[in-house]
C-alpha cells in the first residue's frame, strides 16, 4: 500500500491535528471525533494525532492548553474541529487563534461552518477574519447593551444593586472577631495577627476596618 506523506521545504512531514474541546460528557467527544473523522474519510485526509484537553470554561487559552499545542504546529501543518467553538469560549478568543493561525500559515477547517483556511494570508483569509473581528465587536456591543438595559430596567423597578449596606463579603476570619479584638487590645502587631491567623496583612486590615475592631471597647 502506498502513502503519500508531504513535506514541508525543511524537510519536516506536514502533519494533520484534530483539536477537541472536552467535559465530563464522553457522548460529547465521540461526537466531535466521529464528526472529524467522517469528514477526514470523506475528503480523504489523514488524521496524525488527536489534541484532547479537558477544559473549564472560566480558564484563558493558556491555561486551557490550546497555546501550548499551537506551537507545535509548523507552517503548512493542518488544524481541524468539528466546530468553531471549540476553539474558545467566546468569538474574541476563538478570533485570536484562528488569527494566529493565519499568521502561521497554518492550515485550518471547521467542519461544521464549513470554513477552510489554506494557510496562505491571502485576500480570502483576511476577510474571514476581519468579518470575525466585526461579528466578535457587534458581540461586545450587544452584551454591553443588555447589561445596560437589565440595571436600568433593575433601577426603574427600585431594585437596590450590589451588597446592601452593612452586609459584609464571606471571610475566613468570620468567627473570630472577638479573638482578633483581644489580639489588638493586647497590643499584639496587626503583621504577627496576619501570621497567627495564617492570612496575608491586607486581607487583616480590611476585615478589621470594615468590622471595626478597633473602635470596639473590651467589656467586662
Amino acid at each position: 500500500m502506498f502513502i503519500e506523506v508531504f513535506i514541508d521545504k525543511e524537510g519536516l512531514p506536514l502533519k494533520t491535528t484534530a483539536y477537541l474541546k472536552t467535559s465530563a460528557d464522553q457522548q460529547d467527544i465521540n461526537n466531535q471525533k466521529f464528526a472529524i473523522l467522517d469528514y477526514a474519510h470523506k475528503q480523504g485526509i489523514h488524521i496524525d494525532q488527536f489534541i484532547e484537553l479537558r477544559i473549564f470554561s472560566q480558564r484563558s487559552p493558556k491555561n486551557r492548553g490550546i497555546d501550548s499545542s499551537l506551537e507545535l504546529l509548523q507552517t503548512g501543518d493542518t488544524l481541524i474541529v468539528s466546530e468553531l467553538s471549540r476553539l474558545g469560549r467566546s468569538l474574541g478568543q476563538i478570533i485570536l487563534i484562528v488569527d494566529k493561525l493565519v499568521k502561521n500559515n497554518v492550515k485550518f477547517i471547521a467542519i461544521k461552518e464549513n470554513i477552510l483556511l489554506d494557510g496562505q494570508q491571502d485576500i480570502q483569509s483576511q476577510v474571514m477574519v476581519s468579518m470575525f473581528r466585526l461579528f466578535a465587536k457587534i458581540e461586545r456591543e450587544l452584551v454591553s447593551e443588555r447589561a445596560k438595559q437589565g440595571l436600568k430596567a433593575a433601577r426603574a423597578q427600585g431594585k437596590l444593586l450590589g451588597r446592601p449596606k452593612g452586609i459584609f463579603g464571606k471571610s475566613r476570619l468570620n468567627g473570630k472577631e472577638e479573638e482578633i479584638r483581644k489580639l489588638l487590645l493586647k497590643k499584639v502587631s496587626k503583621s504577627s495577627i496576619a501570621k497567627i491567623m495564617d492570612i496575608s496583612r491586607t486581607a487583616l486590615y480590611q476585615f478589621i476596618v470594615s468590622r471595626k475592631l478597633e473602635e470596639i471597647k473590651e467589656t467586662n
